[in-house]
């Protein structure tokens, strides 16, 4: 399952749209734009719903995958797993 630290919404793996139509722009916090495969860090602390476990400020996450939807970033963080984190919580590195 993929989860949200901000507001704890689960998706199953399966269910994970890979490809985007139209390839619309997403923007980090700054307004940079993101693509497949970069590397962002994180400009909040973010708690894991469900978990003690807090996603620290500052925390690099590499090879991002864009989705479509309200989370648009489908990532892997060390020591935590997979997770989906909102544009506006990442800024690229």
């Amino acid at each position: 399952m993929y989860v949200c630290p901000e507001c704890a919404h689960e998706w199953a793996i399966d269910s994970v749209a890979i490809s985007l139509e139209a390839d619309p722009v997403i923007l980090d916090a700054h307004g940079n734009c993101l693509q497949d495969g970069d590397t962002v860090s994180l400009i909040k602390d973010l708690k894991v719903k469900g978990t003690s476990s807090t996603i620290k400020v500052g925390t690099r996450v590499k090879n991002i995958r864009l989705v479509d939807g309200d989370h648009n970033i489908d990532c892997k963080i060390d020591g935590i797993g997979a997770m989906k984190l909102k544009s506006e919580f990442v800024k690229k590195a």
